[in-house]
């Protein structure tokens, strides 16, 4: 078993100050970054594509259930969407994202790492407010 997160990136490659702004946010080291080269042909259908890609993660069934992962999810809107929909499926709950925001007036344009984003908190914080309404 793997002491640390797993980093999977579905986008950009991950440079090592985002890593190291990664390990700050999650208080914990990056064990172990998974790097998917991700293209999608829009002319054909979005779900075996996405599985294609999730296949290519080197992770069995029970470390989908067990692992902690942060994701780093493609930019294209309709492949994030599918994407954390087959991922949830292989988990059981959604992960944790990556949110990355363009640093202010860095020449060329550099990205930081700007939140972990716990999926399954936001869908468990919305079903008590489901529940309220």
């Amino acid at each position: 078993m793997i002491e640390g997160i797993t980093v999977v990136n579905f986008a950009h490659p991950i440079t090592e100050r985002q890593r190291i702004q990664i390990e700050t946010l999650a208080g914990q080291r990056v064990a172990k970054m998974v790097d998917v080269a991700t293209q999608a042909d829009l002319g054909m259908p979005v779900e075996p594509q996405i599985a294609t890609l999730a296949d290519q993660v080197p992770m069995s069934s029970d470390e989908w259930q067990t692992a902690q992962l942060v994701v780093n999810p493609p930019s294209l809107s309709i492949l994030a969407a599918a994407l954390l929909a087959e991922l949830h499926g292989r988990m059981g709950y959604f992960p944790t994202l990556l949110r990355l925001r363009p640093e202010t007036d860095a020449v060329p344009p550099r990205y930081e790492v700007a939140e972990l984003v716990s999926l399954q908190s936001v869908r468990d914080r919305a079903r008590v407010r489901r529940q309220r309404a």
